[in-house]
């Protein structure tokens, strides 16, 4: 990597520099990872008995870009990544989480998150409709954005009633594709227990299904509008609710027994409850659950970590269901900082997370940062017409309310459909058609060729290092090495400054690498 005699290593977690300024090691800090809390604690001693080295610690070139795409869904700017790598205070890295935390993009992220989780979707199978749909959208990222207790959250989602317009989280009664009892209980036990109830027995599911026997949909006289309810004529009163744990449920004279169920699911004690949340998310932000599919909690797909996985529920409840406390720990910790590159070919290496693992861009979070790279819009269809749908063109792709609303691009990359809340529909895996795409495509061509953004950086007046380190911090968010210096100078620039040509080749070329297109 064109290393040079003179070059410094960081002892707090930057790479090494060269004597230009640009980075020796990229992607690696030079020191062996410590410890630093209890989740490294109990991954570390897993891997010790297992035999696994750990990867080193990620270099802050990578952290920066890491942390902002896991936590708020966008990329650095070029002066965001430099002004990351110029801070040399050892809790710079803390100190980034939490900036990340309060940010706004942080609610439109995770809150797209939660709406392919809880299928808000306005057009078939789902059919929320429009109107249904914002509304719902608003409140999901309200409470992310106002770190609503997810035990609060959960509960008002289960046992709320009135109009889909006016009462939001009525809509998770809507947005499943069975609303018949067992239909109910299906959705709620993959929502909530991270369980799939088709494979229970039939006594198991029809005591769950119990639960939501009662539940009624009413039109009214608007567009689209529909009530949820109880109606306890709807069905003799459920004596025979029996909770996933064979307990019979007893119910107080005309209690909903959708409040008796909440009371049962979000009690400290349940053992799926806050299991199934921190294990989703360890998988959100580290691309694999303890449990794994995150989706699919069964006893004989066993936890890779127990003790890790019965900390971070201790944790959770202890935290009074703060999800931000269990944001926090994880992203400060030394196993989420640990490098992508693999120091064991152990079969177990990844399973025990020994490394932060490579994963495909989602396709919201590449076609914004595209935009963001270019300048450029992305333009929205739905098969709903206008008003309904309209989508103004400077709208990131992860603050979308509705996921019928889309784009040939989105559609290619993988964007889930929200028709079943499996995680599993979100498709990251990289294709052939996609490469072609981002190699030949006319559109992204013209973003990169009518990009005001790469235009400034060919003004007179501007160095020719000057412009490469900005391209480079702008899409990789990191300098450049001085290999890789010499050979952008020795294409891009004429005289002392970088060809708009040449501008928009270094640019295309970047976008089209590995580092670009994958999380690491």
């Amino acid at each position: 990597m064109g290393a040079s005699p003179r070059s410094t290593l960081d002892r707090t977690g930057g790479a090494a520099t060269a004597e230009n300024g640009g980075p020796v090691r990229p992607f690696e800090a030079a020191l062996d990872p410590a410890p630093s809390g209890k989740i490294d604690e109990l991954v570390f001693r897993r891997l010790r008995q297992a035999g696994i080295r750990p990867a080193a610690l990620c270099s802050d070139e990578v952290f920066v870009r890491r942390a902002y795409l896991d936590v708020i869904g966008v990329l650095p700017t070029a002066d965001e990544a430099r002004q990351f790598l110029a801070d040399r205070a050892p809790a710079r890295r803390r100190e980034l989480v939490e900036k990340l935390l309060q940010r706004d993009e942080f609610a439109d992220y995770w809150a797209m998150k939660w709406c392919d989780l809880l299928r808000v979707k306005a057009e078939f199978p789902i059919n929320l409709w429009p109107n249904a749909v914002q509304t719902y959208h608003h409140w999901i990222r309200t409470c992310v954005k106002t770190h609503v207790p997810y035990d609060r959250f959960v509960r008002e989602l289960l046992t709320s009633s009135g109009s889909n317009f006016r009462v939001p989280p009525v809509n998770f009664y809507r947005a499943m594709q069975s609303r018949d009892p067992a239909g109910i209980a299906r959705t709620v036990a993959l929502t909530f227990m991270g369980e799939r109830a088709e494979k229970w027995p039939k006594e198991r599911l029809a005591g769950m299904a119990a639960f939501f026997s009662q539940i009624a949909y009413k039109h009214t006289g608007e567009w689209k509008e529909e009530i949820v309810l109880r109606d306890p004529s709807a069905t003799s009163p459920p004596a025979h609710a029996v909770t996933p744990d064979g307990k019979p449920a007893h119910l107080a004279p005309g209690q909903d027994p959708r409040e008796a169920f909440a009371d049962w699911l979000i009690r400290p004690a349940n053992p799926w409850f806050a299991r199934n949340i921190v294990n989703r998310l360890w998988y959100w932000l580290l691309g694999r659950g303890i449990v794994h599919a995150p989706d699919d909690i069964r006893p004989d797909n066993p936890p890779s970590n127990p003790e890790l996985l019965a900390y971070l529920q201790g944790r959770l409840v202890s935290a009074r269901y703060d999800l931000i406390a269990l944001y926090r720990e994880i992203l400060n910790s030394t196993t989420y900082q640990l490098s992508a590159i693999p120091r064991s070919t152990h079969r177990r290496a990844d399973e025990l997370f020994a490394r932060y693992p490579l994963r495909r861009l989602d396709a919201e979070v590449l076609i914004d940062a595209l935009d963001q790279i270019t300048g450029g819009v992305e333009s929205y269809s739905s098969s709903i017409p206008e008003p309904f749908t309209f989508i103004p063109e400077n709208r990131r792709s992860i603050s979308l309310a509705d996921g019928s609303t889309t784009s040939p691009f989105l559609e290619m990359f993988g964007r889930p459909s929200r028709d079943t809340g499996l995680e599993s529909e979100r498709n990251n895996h990289s294709t052939a058609a996609q490469r072609l795409y981002l190699l030949n495509s006319s559109q992204v061509q013209r973003k990169l060729e009518r990009s005001a953004n790469l235009l400034a950086l060919t003004r007179s007046g501007k160095s020719a290092r000057d412009a490469i380190d900005a391209i480079y911090l702008t899409v990789l968010s990191r300098y450049p090495t001085d290999e890789e210096r010499k050979v952008a100078e020795a294409y891009v620039v004429s005289g002392r400054s970088v060809t708009r040509p040449g501008a928009l080749d270094l640019t295309w070329a970047l976008i089209n690498s590995a580092e670009f297109l994958y999380r690491h």
